[in-house]
């Protein structure tokens, strides 16, 4: 049976409360297997496994619980071993950059924020920001609408300055709270939002990160800013000095 990764840990983290059920259903017992100097908690994988929300919360419960006594890499949704063997052949052949990830990661979690225009106030800004959009608005209206061209350019012209205005906000999420946060990685490009952006923090430093958020908002009142965490360092687990020599499949988060 194949072996489901929930995270990676050192061999000397302190042993997970008996009994703790993991994905599955009925949930399937978490272990640990220890390899040299690292461990990863894990159990044997479920056939046919989807990304429901039962198996989502099950996952981040136990990197929860596992969290508790130490820095733990958290895997993905999904990261499955071929079995316990391979698993352990990954520990030991990444050994250098899963301890380089558990000092760097160590007392940091992860804050993912999302943004988007609030389509009216952002309309509003561009209009009042471009003298050219106002005057051909204007002559539009005074002309009972305008031409079918004229209107046409009108679209035009906002549209493309709500795009420009789109790339200026997702530099600007990120400048803003870049400097509350240690490291930064940008995650992929989603349909309704322009900033999907993940900070790593430290944990003692959330409150100073939170409040640059606030002011994020507070500063751009025609963006819809969402943060969600603080969560496992999921977008942290990788970067670092060391060569692709194995991995495990998986590629859900879980937020």
């Amino acid at each position: 049976m194949s072996t489901y990764v929930y995270g990676i840990a050192a061999s000397s983290h302190a042993s997970l409360p008996d009994g703790m059920g993991g994905v599955g259903e009925p949930p399937m017992p978490v272990r640990i297997i220890k390899e040299g100097e690292l461990a990863a908690i894990v159990s044997d994988a479920p056939e046919g496994l989807r990304p429901k929300r039962r198996d989502l919360l099950a996952h981040q419960n136990v990197l929860n619980e596992a969290g508790g006594g130490g820095t733990v890499l958290p895997m993905r949704f999904g990261s499955v071993g071929e079995d316990d063997a391979a698993v352990a052949g990954v520990l030991a052949e990444r050994v250098d950059h899963y301890k380089e990830r558990l000092t760097a990661l160590a007392g940091r979690v992860e804050y993912n924020v999302k943004a988007s225009h609030d389509e009216e106030a952002v309309l509003h800004r561009v209009m009042s920001e471009n003298t050219e959009i106002r005057a051909l608005a204007e002559a539009n209206r005074q002309s009972g609408g305008g031409s079918y061209d004229h209107r046409l350019q009108l679209g035009e012209m906002v549209a493309a300055a709500v795009q420009r205005r789109e790339a200026e906000d997702a530099v600007d999420v990120r400048h803003t709270l870049e400097p509350a946060a240690d490291a930064v990685s940008v995650g992929p490009e989603s349909t309704g939002w322009l900033a999907n952006v993940s900070f790593l923090v430290a944990r003692d430093g959330a409150d100073t990160f939170v409040a640059a958020v606030e002011q994020l908002r507070k500063g751009h009142p025609h963006l819809d800013v969402r943060l969600n965490g603080p969560l496992p360092p999921y977008s942290f687990v990788e970067p670092g000095p060391a060569e692709s020599v194995g991995s495990f499949t998986g590629a859900e988060r879980v937020e």
